[in-house]
Parts: C-alpha cells; sequence; structure tokens
C-alpha cells in the first residue's frame, strides 16, 4: 500500500524458479531458477512523475525452463504491453493476480471469528525435562527434579541456561507448590497422534513457561478443540488437526508459526484444578453468528459448525483454491444456505473428527498388521518399501499394509509416519497397535477427504 501511494507506476516481473517451494510450470513441467540460487526471482520496476494521475499496477511471470526465461527477456522491449493490469487491495495489497473467488473469500469469518477465545498452545521451554511418553516417566523426573539443588538439576537434566520466562528454581518452586500431586499429571498432545504426559499447574513462568491457562483450562475437562495456523509454509496446506487435551505449542502444522487451539466449549466457573462433569458450559461460538444459525435452521446443533468447519479445512479443493490466503492469515470458512449440504458435511467433519481422536468404529478392523517374532519391539531402523508395503523397525518386527499414499500422508510439516518413528529411534515402541490405529485412520482420511471434496463446490460455485 505503501508502494503504491509513493509510486505512480509499478512493474512486477516475476520470474519464480523457487527451489524451496518446488514450484512448477501450470502445465506441470519443470520450472528452473534464472540464478544458481535456491530462492525465487523477480524483477521490479518502479516509476515516479508519470503524467497520468492514475495508479498503475502492472504484472507478468515466467515459467519454464532458464533458457526460455532468457530468451523472452532478451526479445522483448521494455512496454506495458507486456503486463496485465492488476488493482492490489485491502487488507493484502498483493503484488500478483488475486485468485477467483477472492471477493468473496475475504468476506468470510476467520477461525478467530467464529471461535473468539483461543490462543497458541503450550510453550514449556524444555520439553526435554517436561514432556514425558509415560506417566510413570513424567512421575519420577517430577520428583527427582524437585528435590535436586538447581545447579545439580541443571547438569542432570541437561537444561543449559535459564530463560528470561523459565528458570530452573521457578520450575521447582512451582512443583513443590503444587503438592507434586497425581491429579496434575495430565496427558498433552506433543505431535499429530503422538500424545505424551506432562505436568500441569497452570502457573505462567513455573513448571512450564507459558501454560496458556486462559484456554487450556477449558481442556482440562469434557472438550474439542481444532488446531491451526496464522499462516501455512509454500505447500504445506493439511494445517488443521483436532484434540480433546492440552497441547504443546509446536505441534506444527507449519514451518511459519505455531499451533493456535479454538475450544468449542468455555467452563467459565472452573478453576484451574477442577475437574468438570460437562454439565456448566457455554459455546465458544461468535455470539451474532450462533444466534443467526439457530434461526436460520430448526435442527441446527452448534456442534455441527465444529465438525463443518473441520470438514471445509480437510478440503483439497479449498486448499488449493485459497492457497494464496492461506499463506497469509487464518483460514476463512465459507457458509452454505442449504441446511443438507451443511449437515453432510458437518457428518464428514465429525467422522474425520473421530478418526483422529482414534475413537472412530471404523478403527475397529485395523489395515495395517504388526508382524515378527520374539519381543524385541525396539525401534532400531526404518525401512519403507513402497511395492511390499511394509515397515520395518528392526531385524525381528514390521509393519504391513502401509501404502505409499499412508507412509506419505503429512500434517503440517511432519511426515506422520515417519515422524513417530523417527521421536522414537533406538527405544522400545511401547504400543505398536497405537501405530496401526493411526496409519488406518489417515487411510479413511484420504477417502473422507474425497468425499468432501465432492461436495464443496457446491458452496462456493
Amino acid at each position: 500500500q505503501s508502494l503504491m501511494d509513493t509510486f505512480d507506476e509499478i512493474y512486477i516481473l516475476d520470474l519464480h524458479g523457487n527451489v524451496k517451494k518446488k514450484e512448477k510450470s501450470p502445465d506441470g513441467g519443470k520450472d528452473e531458477n534464472v540464478f544458481d540460487i535456491q530462492q525465487g526471482t523477480a524483477i521490479v520496476l518502479m516509476v515516479k512523475g508519470t503524467e497520468d494521475k492514475e495508479k498503475k499496477v502492472y504484472h507478468q511471470e515466467l515459467y519454464g525452463l532458464r533458457e526460455d526465461k532468457f530468451d523472452w527477456l532478451n526479445s522483448k522491449r521494455f512496454s506495458s504491453r507486456n503486463y496485465k493490469v492488476i488493482k492490489p487491495k485491502a487488507p493484502f495489497y498483493l503484488f500478483r493476480p488475486e485468485t477467483k473467488g477472492s471477493e468473496y473469500y475475504l468476506k468470510w469469518h476467520s477461525l478467530p471469528e467464529i471461535f473468539p477465545i483461543n490462543s497458541v498452545g503450550i510453550v514449556t521451554a524444555r520439553d526435554g525435562l517436561t514432556i514425558k511418553e509415560s506417566e510413570q516417566e513424567l512421575r519420577n523426573t517430577i520428583h527427582q527434579f524437585a528435590a535436586l539443588e538447581p545447579e545439580m538439576a541443571r547438569i542432570a537434566y541437561r537444561l543449559g541456561k535459564d530463560a528470561r520466562d523459565w528458570k530452573i528454581e521457578w520450575a521447582q518452586r512451582d512443583l513443590k507448590e503444587s503438592g507434586l500431586d497425581d491429579k496434575n499429571i495430565v496427558p498433552i498432545l506433543y505431535r499429530p497422534f503422538d500424545t505424551r504426559y506432562t505436568y500441569y499447574t497452570g502457573n505462567s513462568s513455573g513448571f512450564h513457561c507459558r501454560p496458556r491457562n486462559e484456554v487450556m483450562r477449558h481442556m482440562r475437562g469434557e472438550n474439542l478443540a481444532l488446531i491451526s495456523v496464522r499462516q501455512v509454509a509454500e505447500g504445506i496446506f493439511n494445517h488443521v488437526l483436532i484434540t480433546d487435551i492440552i497441547a504443546e505449542s509446536r505441534i506444527t502444522l507449519s514451518n511459519k508459526g505455531i499451533g493456535y487451539l479454538f475450544p468449542l466449549y468455555l467452563y467459565p466457573n472452573a478453576a484451574k484444578e477442577d475437574r468438570w462433569d460437562g454439565t456448566q458450559r457455554d459455546y465458544n461460538i461468535a455470539a451474532k453468528l450462533l444466534e443467526r444459525l439457530q434461526k436460520q435452521w430448526q435442527d441446527f446443533k452448534p456442534e455441527q459448525l465444529f465438525y463443518y468447519v473441520y470438514a471445509i479445512l480437510h478440503s483439497k479443493l479449498y486448499r488449493e483454491r485459497f492457497s494464496q490466503y492461506l499463506r497469509l492469515d487464518f483460514p476463512r470458512i465459507p457458509f452454505t444456505e442449504d441446511y443438507e449440504l451443511f449437515s453432510k458435511l458437518a457428518d464428514c467433519g465429525k467422522e474425520l473428527a473421530d478418526l483422529h481422536l482414534l475413537k472412530s468404529p471404523r478403527l475397529s478392523k485395523l489395515m495395517i498388521r504388526y508382524l515378527g517374532k520374539g519381543t524385541n519391539d525396539q525401534v532400531d531402523e526404518i525401512k519403507y518399501d513402497a511395492k511390499k508395503g511394509t515397515l520395518r523397525i528392526n531385524a525381528d518386527k514390521h509393519f504391513e499394509g502401509i501404502t505409499p499414499d499412508i507412509w506419505n500422508y503429512h500434517i503440517g510439516g511432519y511426515q506422520v509416519l515417519n515422524k513417530y518413528l523417527k521421536d522414537r529411534k533406538g527405544r522400545t515402541l511401547i504400543d505398536p497397535i497405537h501405530y496401526c490405529r493411526v496409519a488406518t485412520a489417515l487411510a479413511h482420511t484420504s477417502e473422507l477427504q474425497t468425499k468432501i471434496d465432492e461436495l464443496f463446490p457446491k458452496i462456493v460455485e
């Protein structure tokens, strides 16, 4: 906006060629950089002092082989005829043609506008100390850590220097003042499908650096929360997950930022140490939106809205069509006037949620098997054979039935099945059947995404 105020004419020639983004030509062919670098390249010419009082922005882009780009640059005289006029507008003032449909996308409700109470996930400052794979391992850690002298604790747990908002003495004091009570040992979603355990007091600058208690206290009872990001990285558009427990901030759905939690329910009268039965709670849905939907549809239930949003965010068509905006801000959600269509998408979202929480009836029949001899379940290697659909973790044990689509399934920046095993390399796989359930859930997820994409065009056509 500032550049448009300053200059009379702006010409953008986007030469693409970004290796990190793995850019390709629109026809699927190779796209090369004009230099021997990974970063994409553009030429921008900005002009002052023209006689035309109307501000103008021009755009052109070149894909393809380096030599073809050189030929274009050598053969074309500079002329506005070789560019298209674009009209950058609020809120982003993009110097490239905007996605078809942007005129209504920017009018849709964003996630924070739908679910007003939200925050990033928990920041521990010391994951290795505060998050453990089992309750017993965590219990042993907190008692031993609290009993040590601060400098001995620093050495024993390899904690390094204190941070501005996290110090060993503060963490130890928080544990002791809470009574080292087992009721504070709670599950935490650490990475996609990777639930571990932590000791949660809700006190800032305590055992956790930033526990985000204003939101996480609502997750201590019966609840659901969407996890998404403010910006997605290039090519990482599988940017949403669900949780029914507290979650760590680097769940990581994008390498541009940390995960935000959007709870469905709020427990307004609950203290941080309470356990709730779910009888006293409100909906974390914008009041005007909730009122409008309740008036619009007699059969509407607030939970449907939550699942509808979850379905929309899993639509591959939605992600592709509005990728330009998903890189810049929280996702915006289109609504339909057709209750039957809304209900069908909400049902798909409910199925997805149950799969991702590993509570779906579909998981009673596993598509993946854990095979081998002996009792050795240690992850010594991660060797995937795409042709056979097998995944070997040591000389004796392997998983069978893992197709390439399942193996390559990403949530955010993580290749889910590979990441889970990498985090356990050299350690015993505590629950191999959990891994089979996750892989099966991912297989059914792909099926549901196809179903959602059959319905999605009816919303925005």
